[in-house]
């Protein structure tokens, strides 16, 4: 009820109103009561709350925020800090908060409610402001609260913070080679502990003798962890060791290249081998070849004359084994034949030679001409490494001595065999291409070809990429009973190609924790955790909390869940109907309790009860009470018991 108090003498008046709002929760149950009259009554949880004062006057009173500018410091790029941000009303009447917004790149409000939102006199209201910065450098924003406040309908809290970007340290330098002998070359890589940042790593390099030369830097690209350069080797004439240098920052790195003079009386090298991937061939085709060397080939590599016993198969005139390699590839093409006949291929080195006998076959005439039909595998888009099964199909059956296929991958992150062969009277044959993990998207196109007719497949290579998943970013748990602590799970899931490690868990807000899984941990693709969330309040009233999930998820690195929850006190709501056929007036109502175990009954009511409801505040949670009313007249009379009826609190 309001109350108004006026000064005649003066123009101030005050204003008092007081509203009480107690909450809890209501059980409900009917009763029927004998001898006066019947009686009906339900049992209820009820909900209570505080109460709010208003006052209007000349009296100073605000409404503000706390911090009044909010200084997140520095920050890493692809990671988040949060601040609480308090509203706190010490004015003498509720305000309604009508918006909050944010300016500012990389700023943005976390664990807001949906508005307009009340808060009453001597009241706060709690939320969260998160600074998530994408690039490096300084950032400046700032918070504005819209609200129907006395001192001012706009309030501003200024943000700023600093991106900051991790520049990962070296943690490797290697080369092919740890030894040239003469002048040659080596391939070396640069590698980080982990990927570039965003434009990139410049590594600074330098080598100890000046008989190797190195380019003065190399640049790992945005998102890879190495970068391939060559070390250059001069002749030297006596044996010696270079050391070559990679730094970036306060790391560095270094490997030793052996070098070694030529020496005149090492023995001349000489072919060992000369071998191809198939020794038959149907029709016109390719055979991969392959001449091997006794040993690692000498300064200025060795040339190596190949030659063919018949024309219808065709090799280069030579081939240059490169410096210090032992072996070189080359190709053999063959032109359909009419009769069957053998192809020797012969490579020579100075005095010594090898062989290979290669065996040509006819496509029969007297079967139906065979052609190529089509190409196709399982999955036409693959992420990260992997197998691909392929089939070759014919147009009809293979003849005598089968149908040999060439295959080749345009992508040398898909690798397929350099041939396969039908089998006589079969329509088609199977193959596997391997795939290699990619950085960034491309497609594959495998071809098959025989006879001079080919075939395609293409195929969809996606980058590998970590993700992480969670089936809820809002937990409220309502009403909870106090010491009647309640339990929700938040699933995490791996949705990535790559495995995602999840860093740590935080928790912020009173009368909140989290169990289950322990951190850090590595999800593979798939796989899920389970994160518990309880929250047992211990005082009447609403709680707010914040879960921070940090992982190496890409697109989503900082995860918030929002929490909260109220804590309510437990009470038995009693209601029921007053006699109507009653010839002697009922003047009152005596409520009895008895607890379950006990052996009786006890009245509650100090006095008789006038009104047809009664509240039962002294009950605990978990336990089991019965009730009954009797109804008393004016002399003190009492009627006989109603019915019982039992509640159990939660």
């Amino acid at each position: 009820m309001p109350i108004a108090i006026v000064d005649d003498g003066s123009s101030q008046s005050i204003v008092f109103s007081l509203k009480m709002n107690r909450k809890f929760r209501r059980l409900r149950a009917k009763l029927s009561v004998l001898a006066h009259a019947v009686l009906f009554f339900g049992a209820v949880l009820a909900m209570s709350g505080c109460a709010g004062v208003v006052m209007t006057g000349s009296n100073s009173v605000v409404f503000d925020v706390t911090p009044a500018s909010a200084t997140f410091g520095t920050v890493n790029v692809g990671q988040a800090a949060t601040m609480n941000i308090t509203l706190r009303n010490e004015t003498l009447s509720s305000v309604e908060i009508s918006q909050l917004s944010v300016s500012g790149q990389s700023f943005s409000v976390v664990g807001q409610d949906n508005f307009p939102i009340t808060v009453v006199s001597g009241g706060t209201y709690a939320f969260s402001v998160q600074f998530a910065p994408t690039a490096a450098g300084a950032a400046a924003g700032q918070l504005t609260v819209m609200s129907n406040a006395q001192s001012g309908s706009t309030t501003v809290v200024s943000l700023s913070g600093t991106g900051a970007v991790v520049i990962p340290p070296l943690s490797g330098l290697s080369c092919i080679s740890a030894a040239i002998t003469g002048a040659g070359t080596d391939t070396c890589t640069a590698t980080l502990s982990e990927a570039a940042p965003s434009g990139g790593s410049t590594v600074n390099l330098a080598s100890s003798n000046a008989s190797v030369t190195v380019p003065a830097t190399v640049s790992i690209p945005d998102g890879s962890t190495s970068a391939v350069f060559t070390a250059t080797a001069a002749t030297v004439t006596t044996s010696q060791t270079a050391t070559l240098t990679a730094s970036l920052g306060t790391s560095s790195e270094s490997f030793k290249l052996q070098l070694s003079p030529v020496v005149a009386s090492s023995p001349a090298v000489s072919l060992s081998a000369l071998t191809c991937t198939t020794g038959s061939i149907t029709g016109a085709g390719t055979d991969a070849c392959t001449a091997t060397l006794s040993e690692a080939a000498p300064n200025g590599g060795s040339t190596v004359n190949l030659s063919s016993s018949d024309a219808s198969v065709r090799v280069p005139a030579s081939v240059t084994v490169p410096a210090n390699a032992s072996s070189v590839s080359f190709t053999a093409t063959a032109a359909a034949v009419t009769t069957p006949q053998t192809a020797t291929l012969t490579a020579s080195l100075g005095t010594s030679s090898e062989s290979f006998n290669l065996q040509l076959s006819p496509i029969l005439a007297s079967s139906p001409a065979v052609s190529l039909s089509a190409l196709i595998c399982a999955t036409g888009s693959m992420t990260g490494a992997g197998t691909d099964a392929c089939t070759v199909a014919l147009s009809g059956a293979a003849p005598s001595g089968g149908s040999t296929v060439n295959l080749s991958s345009s992508d040398a992150s898909v690798t397929v065999p350099a041939s396969v062969t039908v089998p006589a009277n079969a329509n088609s044959v199977n193959f596997s291409a391997t795939v290699a993990a990619v950085s960034t998207a491309q497609t594959a196109n495998l071809s098959a070809s025989m006879n001079g007719a080919s075939v395609s497949f293409p195929i969809q290579l996606n980058a590998s990429t970590t993700a992480l998943d969670i089936n809820a970013t809002n937990i409220t748990f309502g009403n909870v009973i106090l010491d009647s602590p309640a339990t929700q799970t938040v699933t995490l899931t791996s949705t990535g190609s790559l495995p995602v490690v999840v860093a740590s868990v935080t928790l912020s807000g009173a009368g909140f924790s989290i169990s289950g899984a322990n951190f850090p941990a590595t999800l593979n693709p798939g796989q899920t955790a389970s994160l518990n969330v309880q929250f047992d309040p211990t005082a009447e009233g609403t709680e707010n909390g914040l879960v921070t999930i940090v992982s190496t998820s890409v697109a989503n690195p900082a995860i918030v869940i929002a929490l909260s929850g109220t804590g309510v006190s437990a009470a038995v709501d009693l209601s029921w109907d007053a006699p109507t056929d009653s010839s002697d007036p009922v003047a009152g109502y005596n409520v009895y309790r008895e607890t379950s175990g006990a052996s009786s009954f006890q009245l509650l009511n100090p006095s008789v009860d006038v009104e047809t409801t009664f509240t039962d505040s002294a009950v605990q949670s978990g336990s089991t009470y019965e009730y009954y009313v009797t109804s008393v007249d004016g002399a003190g009379i009492e009627s006989a018991p109603s019915n019982t009826t039992a509640v159990t609190v939660p």
